[in-house]
């Protein structure tokens, strides 16, 4: 899921788009936007950047430790 910061800061400058006049409308708009952005968000079954990054990491040592077996079975293929 995105952040919550992320969420309120869009929240945020799409609010700030409004004209001066309508402070109270503002604000209210502004919390409106939060939850309904919150809510697409999840259900478009994000993941977060920390879940990207630790999800990519498992998949670079297991490429890597793919690539050493290899290795190691042509080798021992070719001392047969």
């Amino acid at each position: 899921m995105i952040d919550i910061k992320t969420i309120e800061k869009i929240a945020s400058s799409l609010s700030e788009q409004l004209p001066a006049g309508l402070i109270e409308f503002k604000n209210d708009t502004e919390k409106n936007l939060k939850t309904i952005l919150q809510q697409q968000f999840s259900a478009l079954d994000l993941v977060t950047r920390e879940e990207f990054d630790t999800q990519s990491a498992v998949l670079a040592k297991t490429r890597e430790k793919l690539e050493r077996l290899e290795k190691t079975i042509s080798a021992l293929s070719a001392d047969k």
